[in-house]
């Protein structure tokens, strides 16, 4: 159970990883200090380090609290929050998503359906998505598995410059699927 014994719960709460604790969170009795400048201070009491940064208008942030003792930094902690939300999204924008796209077919596909979902495929590759191929089976059709592995087997071959099978053909009830994936680009 927590108690709330300040008006404002944010520096009463113990800090997460992602947060690093501040001010009065900082609750051990010496801590090395590093001024805004980068400068080591040295090692001193939390209280007059606390009364440092204080007197500069800044925050004294906990940024290695597993050192003995903690290492503390003075500086704008608002600032210092936005410079890391600004790093992620920067992080976030530059990395690509790799997306599961997936087509059915049935074991009596004709063939102009299947040229339009090879075509499909062919595009979704081009993207650099992988690609579920899937054979669905309805009713009787399910003892007939070997027209679904044809099929599967001929979706294979047509697109042997473009994909590579990344997981071979199986079984899973009333589907039978294989993954595709992009051939790297010279």
């Amino acid at each position: 159970m927590i108690v709330w014994n300040h008006s404002n719960a944010e520096e009463c709460a113990i800090a997460s990883p992602t947060k690093a604790r501040r001010n009065h969170q900082i609750r051990v009795p010496e801590v090395r200090v590093v001024n805004s400048d980068g400068e080591q201070v040295g090692v001193m009491p939390t209280n007059e380090a606390r009364q440092m940064a204080e007197e500069q208008g800044l925050d004294l942030v906990e940024v290695s609290p597993k050192a003995r003792p903690p290492v503390c930094k003075v500086m704008d902690y608002g600032k210092y929050q936005y410079e890391q939300k600004k790093r992620t999204q920067e992080a976030k924008k530059k990395q690509t998503q790799v997306q599961l796209k997936e087509v059915k077919f049935r074991p009596k596909t004709d063939e102009h359906d299947y040229q339009t979902k090879v075509r499909h495929i062919q595009r979704f590759l081009e993207k650099g998505d992988r690609c579920k191929v899937t054979i669905f089976f309805r009713g009787r059709e399910i003892v007939h598995k070997d027209r679904g592995q044809e099929i599967l087997d001929r979706v294979q071959r047509d697109l042997a410059e473009e994909a590579k099978v990344e997981q071979q053909a199986r079984v899973e009830g009333r589907t039978m699927s294989m993954t595709l994936a992009p051939v790297a680009k010279r």
